[in-house]
Protein backbone atom coordinates (compact mmCIF):
# COMPACT_ATOMS: atom_id res chain seq x y z
CA UNK A 1 0.00 0.00 0.00
CA UNK A 2 1.15 3.30 -0.91
CA UNK A 3 2.24 5.22 2.03
CA UNK A 4 1.64 9.04 2.11
CA UNK A 5 3.51 11.98 3.92
CA UNK A 6 1.32 14.36 6.50
CA UNK A 7 3.12 17.41 4.76
CA UNK A 8 1.16 20.02 8.28
CA UNK A 9 2.96 17.26 10.79
CA UNK A 10 5.79 17.02 8.85
CA UNK A 11 6.53 20.88 8.59
CA UNK A 12 5.74 21.48 12.11
CA UNK A 13 8.23 18.58 13.14
CA UNK A 14 10.80 20.53 10.58
CA UNK A 15 13.05 23.25 12.13
CA UNK A 16 12.78 26.68 11.60
CA UNK A 17 15.01 28.18 9.86
CA UNK A 18 16.00 30.22 13.02
CA UNK A 19 16.82 26.88 14.66
CA UNK A 20 18.55 25.46 12.03
CA UNK A 21 21.10 28.27 11.86
CA UNK A 22 21.23 27.93 15.78
CA UNK A 23 22.16 24.52 15.25
CA UNK A 24 24.77 25.01 12.70
CA UNK A 25 26.50 27.49 14.72
CA UNK A 26 26.44 25.27 17.84
CA UNK A 27 27.62 22.51 16.34
CA UNK A 28 30.38 24.55 14.46
CA UNK A 29 31.63 27.12 17.39
CA UNK A 30 32.10 23.59 20.06
CA UNK A 31 33.40 21.14 17.90
CA UNK A 32 36.66 19.81 18.49
CA UNK A 33 37.49 21.15 14.98
CA UNK A 34 36.94 25.22 16.11
CA UNK A 35 40.44 26.44 16.51
CA UNK A 36 40.46 27.77 19.76
CA UNK A 37 43.24 25.50 20.84
CA UNK A 38 41.65 23.60 23.58
CA UNK A 39 43.69 20.16 22.56
CA UNK A 40 46.82 22.33 24.32
CA UNK A 41 45.28 22.07 27.64
CA UNK A 42 44.38 19.31 29.78
CA UNK A 43 43.03 21.64 33.23
CA UNK A 44 45.21 20.03 35.27
CA UNK A 45 44.59 16.04 34.12
CA UNK A 46 48.11 16.02 33.08
CA UNK A 47 49.33 16.10 36.93
CA UNK A 48 46.67 14.20 37.99
CA UNK A 49 47.65 11.32 35.89
CA UNK A 50 51.05 11.19 36.97
CA UNK A 51 50.12 11.28 40.83
CA UNK A 52 47.95 8.39 39.75
CA UNK A 53 44.25 9.98 41.02
CA UNK A 54 43.13 9.43 37.64
CA UNK A 55 44.63 6.02 35.60
CA UNK A 56 41.35 4.14 34.39
CA UNK A 57 38.48 5.24 32.65
CA UNK A 58 36.77 4.77 36.40
CA UNK A 59 38.96 7.08 38.19
CA UNK A 60 39.00 9.32 35.35
CA UNK A 61 35.01 9.33 35.18
CA UNK A 62 35.06 10.36 39.18
CA UNK A 63 37.63 13.19 38.25
CA UNK A 64 35.25 14.86 35.72
CA UNK A 65 32.20 14.39 37.69
CA UNK A 66 33.50 16.58 40.32
CA UNK A 67 35.03 19.07 38.28
CA UNK A 68 31.45 19.64 36.25
CA UNK A 69 29.66 19.74 39.22
CA UNK A 70 31.35 21.43 41.99
CA UNK A 71 34.26 22.75 39.93
CA UNK A 72 35.62 25.08 37.15
CA UNK A 73 32.56 23.15 34.92
CA UNK A 74 29.51 24.50 37.47
CA UNK A 75 31.21 28.02 37.57
CA UNK A 76 32.03 28.57 33.75
CA UNK A 77 28.59 27.33 33.57
CA UNK A 78 27.41 30.19 35.95
CA UNK A 79 29.51 32.37 33.80
CA UNK A 80 28.22 32.11 30.27
CA UNK A 81 24.87 31.97 31.30
CA UNK A 82 25.31 35.71 32.87
CA UNK A 83 27.21 37.07 30.01
CA UNK A 84 24.62 35.51 27.93
CA UNK A 85 21.53 37.31 29.70
CA UNK A 86 23.57 40.82 30.75
CA UNK A 87 24.64 40.67 26.50
CA UNK A 88 20.92 40.10 25.84
CA UNK A 89 19.80 42.47 27.67
CA UNK A 90 22.37 44.75 26.29
CA UNK A 91 23.15 45.59 30.17
CA UNK A 92 27.05 47.08 29.64
CA UNK A 93 27.28 48.14 33.54
CA UNK A 94 26.69 43.92 34.48
CA UNK A 95 28.72 42.25 31.47
CA UNK A 96 31.70 44.43 32.70
CA UNK A 97 31.06 42.99 35.95
CA UNK A 98 30.97 39.41 35.14
CA UNK A 99 33.96 39.54 32.54
CA UNK A 100 35.81 41.19 35.31
CA UNK A 101 34.83 38.68 37.94
CA UNK A 102 35.08 35.66 35.50
CA UNK A 103 38.55 36.49 34.84
CA UNK A 104 39.50 36.92 38.05
CA UNK A 105 37.87 33.37 39.26
CA UNK A 106 40.82 31.23 38.37
CA UNK A 107 42.85 29.30 41.01
CA UNK A 108 46.31 29.54 38.61
CA UNK A 109 48.41 31.09 36.03
CA UNK A 110 47.97 28.16 33.86
CA UNK A 111 43.91 28.07 34.03
CA UNK A 112 44.28 31.18 33.62
CA UNK A 113 46.33 31.14 30.31
CA UNK A 114 44.08 28.20 29.17
CA UNK A 115 40.65 30.41 29.83
CA UNK A 116 41.83 33.87 28.56
CA UNK A 117 43.81 32.34 25.63
CA UNK A 118 40.79 29.96 24.43
CA UNK A 119 38.59 33.27 24.81
CA UNK A 120 40.70 35.78 22.99
CA UNK A 121 40.72 32.90 19.89
CA UNK A 122 36.96 32.46 20.07
CA UNK A 123 36.15 36.00 19.70
CA UNK A 124 38.78 36.89 17.47
CA UNK A 125 37.55 34.10 14.91
CA UNK A 126 33.69 34.96 16.03
CA UNK A 127 34.92 38.77 15.01
CA UNK A 128 36.28 37.80 11.26
CA UNK A 129 33.59 34.53 10.31
CA UNK A 130 30.83 35.23 12.29
CA UNK A 131 30.42 38.85 12.75
CA UNK A 132 26.70 40.27 13.25
CA UNK A 133 25.24 43.51 14.52
CA UNK A 134 26.39 44.77 18.01
CA UNK A 135 28.65 42.29 18.39
CA UNK A 136 31.45 44.38 18.16
CA UNK A 137 29.92 47.38 20.35
CA UNK A 138 29.05 44.39 23.00
CA UNK A 139 32.29 42.86 23.01
CA UNK A 140 33.98 46.65 23.97
CA UNK A 141 31.66 46.65 26.77
CA UNK A 142 33.69 44.04 28.59
CA UNK A 143 36.84 46.71 28.44
CA UNK A 144 39.47 43.92 29.48
CA UNK A 145 39.72 40.10 29.16
CA UNK A 146 37.30 37.82 27.64
CA UNK A 147 37.61 34.48 29.31
CA UNK A 148 36.17 31.18 27.57
CA UNK A 149 32.69 31.00 28.82
CA UNK A 150 32.14 34.63 28.61
CA UNK A 151 32.84 34.67 25.02
CA UNK A 152 30.58 32.03 24.02
CA UNK A 153 27.95 33.33 26.55
CA UNK A 154 28.28 36.90 24.09
CA UNK A 155 28.68 35.69 21.00
CA UNK A 156 25.85 33.06 21.28
CA UNK A 157 23.84 36.14 22.81
CA UNK A 158 24.34 38.10 19.99
CA UNK A 159 23.44 35.47 17.52
CA UNK A 160 20.02 34.63 19.22
CA UNK A 161 20.87 30.95 20.17
CA UNK A 162 18.97 30.09 23.22
CA UNK A 163 20.92 29.86 27.33
CA UNK A 164 20.14 26.24 27.42
CA UNK A 165 21.07 24.35 24.34
CA UNK A 166 24.31 26.99 24.41
CA UNK A 167 25.02 26.21 28.08
CA UNK A 168 24.73 22.90 27.34
CA UNK A 169 26.60 22.33 24.47
CA UNK A 170 29.38 23.80 26.21
CA UNK A 171 29.55 21.59 28.61
CA UNK A 172 29.72 19.18 26.61
CA UNK A 173 32.65 20.28 24.63
CA UNK A 174 34.81 20.95 27.33
CA UNK A 175 34.22 17.63 29.05
CA UNK A 176 35.09 16.11 25.35
CA UNK A 177 37.97 17.81 25.24
CA UNK A 178 38.86 16.73 29.48
CA UNK A 179 38.68 13.43 28.22
CA UNK A 180 40.17 13.76 24.84
CA UNK A 181 43.17 14.88 27.10
CA UNK A 182 43.48 11.77 29.48
CA UNK A 183 43.04 8.96 26.40
CA UNK A 184 46.40 10.62 25.57
CA UNK A 185 47.40 10.86 29.07
CA UNK A 186 46.13 7.35 30.29
CA UNK A 187 46.56 6.35 27.87
CA UNK A 188 42.63 5.50 27.26
CA UNK A 189 40.87 3.66 24.00
CA UNK A 190 38.15 5.20 21.74
CA UNK A 191 35.53 2.45 23.24
CA UNK A 192 36.77 3.44 27.03
CA UNK A 193 36.34 7.64 25.69
CA UNK A 194 33.11 6.99 24.81
CA UNK A 195 31.95 5.09 27.64
CA UNK A 196 33.18 7.86 30.18
CA UNK A 197 31.21 10.58 28.03
CA UNK A 198 28.36 8.84 27.79
CA UNK A 199 28.55 7.92 31.83
CA UNK A 200 28.44 12.18 31.75
CA UNK A 201 25.62 12.69 30.40
CA UNK A 202 22.96 13.17 32.82
CA UNK A 203 25.75 14.73 35.07
CA UNK A 204 26.61 17.24 31.72
CA UNK A 205 22.64 17.84 31.85
CA UNK A 206 21.92 18.26 35.98
CA UNK A 207 25.07 20.71 35.58
CA UNK A 208 23.68 23.02 32.65
CA UNK A 209 20.53 23.14 34.32
CA UNK A 210 22.06 24.31 37.83
CA UNK A 211 23.95 26.91 35.68
CA UNK A 212 21.20 28.29 34.16
CA UNK A 213 19.34 29.29 37.53
CA UNK A 214 22.33 30.34 39.28
CA UNK A 215 23.46 33.95 40.21
CA UNK A 216 27.19 35.06 41.00
CA UNK A 217 26.18 34.35 44.59
CA UNK A 218 26.14 30.68 44.00
CA UNK A 219 29.77 30.28 42.20
CA UNK A 220 31.88 28.21 44.35
CA UNK A 221 34.17 25.42 43.75
CA UNK A 222 34.87 22.49 46.43
CA UNK A 223 37.30 20.39 43.97
CA UNK A 224 40.70 21.01 45.73
CA UNK A 225 42.62 18.34 44.55
CA UNK A 226 41.64 19.29 41.01
CA UNK A 227 42.97 22.79 41.84
CA UNK A 228 45.99 21.62 43.25
CA UNK A 229 46.54 19.09 40.09
CA UNK A 230 46.33 23.27 38.06
CA UNK A 231 49.04 24.75 40.53
CA UNK A 232 51.44 22.08 40.39
CA UNK A 233 51.79 21.28 37.01
CA UNK A 234 53.21 24.15 36.58
CA UNK A 235 56.99 22.57 38.04
CA UNK A 236 55.66 19.18 36.02
CA UNK A 237 59.40 17.78 34.95
CA UNK A 238 57.65 16.61 31.84
CA UNK A 239 54.46 17.86 30.34
CA UNK A 240 52.31 17.32 26.65
CA UNK A 241 50.17 20.19 27.44
CA UNK A 242 49.86 23.86 28.52
CA UNK A 243 47.56 22.99 31.74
Amino acid sequence: MLMTTNEPERARSDLTEREAASLYRLMTWLSPAFPVGGFSYSSGIEWAVEAADVRDAATLQDWLAAMLTDGSGFCDGVFLAQAHRAAEAADEIALKEVAELAAAFVPSRERQLETSAQGRAFVEIARTAWNCDGLEATLAACDGAIVYPVAVGIVGAMHGIPLRPLLHAFLHAVTSNWISAASRLVPLGQTDSQRVLAALESVVAATAARAAVASLDDLGSATFRADLAGLRHETQYTRLFRS
